[in-house]
Formats: structure tokens, C-alpha cells, sequence
């Protein structure tokens, strides 16, 4: 796969990548939800010509795309975080590591950390519910697993490698409690069906049998999560 980039010439500021795909048998366009970069897969032999006149003519479903993209944000005292599905405002008060205290999320009074004492916390947190949910639903499953292991990726809330060894984003912490739940729920069931097959949606029914409204949730609101920054 080979890529390079372009600007768009009626989107100023907004770089096109064209990536050739051995795959791909058609033009085929997206806005990242993460960071609103712009991607168009084309065949392998496409001329470049006539990629680069297919995003222009797409330019007015391109310019509504970018306007959904969350707006890049970084945490300051007194703005509001997401946490487990409740927006704490951030406080800052004498105490040495953050904590919860009704709606504030309290912190110690040094702006120029607050953004790395925040990831320190939510890392912690997402640790201690994540394990406990993929216990649980490792134990229904009858199925075990080798180890979690926290990331920040962007282009997935989980992941299961054949070892058994699984991997979640760590910002599922701001997410709502249950949305947390069926990420736990859908990988702990890609340990016995490794697929996307109506086998594997039956394995996660059976853990959560109520989980269509989550699932939905993170692609309606899982953008706004990553639009957090908290390190340059």
C-alpha cells in the first residue's frame, strides 16, 4: 500500500492522502471521526488524475463531514471531563492526586501538569474497571484470558490477539459505565469466536444481551472522546 498527500484546493488547511490498495476496486472516500483526515482508497492502477477529480466532486459531502469532526479540545480548571458517563468539572484544590467529589474532579493546583495528571488517573481507573469486566465476562465465557494491556488507539475501542492477550483504549473510562462494559463484553467473545460472524454476535448477546444502545453510543459519541487531548 503506498500513500501521499495533496491539498484540497476549496478546503483550505485540509490535506487529501490517496492510499493505493491491491484491494480496493473502486474510489472510496472517508473522514477520519478522530482528527478529520481525509482518505481516498483507490486501485492500484487508477490514474491520480482522476482520484484527485472524484474528491473535488465530492467536495460539498467533504466540507459536511469535516463540520461533524469534534473540535480538538485540552483540559484547564473549571472546564468539565467526561468521566464514566458524568461531566466533572475540573477543580483544583489541595490533595495530592485527583479525586471525585460529587460533580468536581478535584486537582492539585498546577496548571501546567493537569493534563498529564489526568491521563495518570483515567489510565488508573480504566485499569480497575476494564480488568474486573473482562474477568467477569471471561468467567460466563468459561473461556481465559493471557493479559489486558491499555492503549490510546484511534481506530479501535478493543482488540484479541490468538494468544488470548487483549487490548482496550483506556479513554472508555469517560465513556458511560455500561458502553465500558460491552467493549469488555465484545472482546472476551472474540476469545471464542475470532471473527465478526452471526457465531460471534451470539457470544456477545449472550454476555450482554442488552448491548445494540451501547454499541451505538460509541459510534454516535466515541469521536467526542478523542478529540481530548491531554499531551502535545
Amino acid at each position: 500500500m503506498t500513500e501521499s498527500r495533496h491539498p484540497l484546493p476549496d478546503l483550505p488547511g485540509v490535506a487529501l492522502t490517496l492510499r493505493r490498495s491491491a484491494r480496493a476496486r473502486r474510489f472510496s472516500l472517508r473522514v477520519s471521526r478522530v482528527d478529520g483526515q481525509v482518505t481516498l482508497t483507490l486501485p492500484l492502477r487508477a490514474r491520480e488524475a482522476e482520484a484527485l477529480a472524484f474528491a473535488h466532486s465530492q467536495t460539498d459531502w467533504l466540507r459536511r463531514a469535516l463540520d461533524r469532526v469534534p473540535q480538538v479540545s485540552r483540559p484547564v480548571f473549571g472546564a468539565t471531563l467526561p468521566f464514566e458517563g458524568r461531566d466533572l468539572v475540573l477543580t483544583p484544590a489541595a490533595v495530592r492526586a485527583p479525586r471525585v467529589t460529587g460533580a468536581q474532579l478535584l486537582l492539585p493546583p498546577e496548571p501546567e501538569r493537569i493534563g498529564a495528571r489526568l491521563e495518570a488517573f483515567l489510565k488508573h481507573c480504566a485499569r480497575i474497571r476494564l480488568q474486573a469486566a473482562t474477568e467477569r465476562h471471561a468467567g460466563t465465557l468459561g473461556r481465559p484470558f493471557r493479559k489486558i494491556t491499555l492503549r490510546d488507539t484511534r481506530s479501535r475501542w478493543g482488540s484479541c490477539a490468538q494468544d488470548g492477550s487483549l487490548s482496550y483504549s483506556w479513554r472508555l473510562i469517560m465513556a458511560p459505565p455500561s458502553v465500558l462494559d460491552y467493549v469488555a463484553a465484545h472482546e472476551v467473545a472474540h476469545l471464542a469466536e475470532m471473527n465478526h460472524s452471526p457465531a460471534f454476535w451470539t457470544v456477545v448477546a449472550r454476555l450482554r444481551p442488552d448491548y445494540a444502545p451501547d454499541r451505538a453510543w460509541l459510534k454516535q459519541h466515541g469521536g467526542a472522546l478523542h478529540a481530548l487531548r491531554f499531551r502535545d
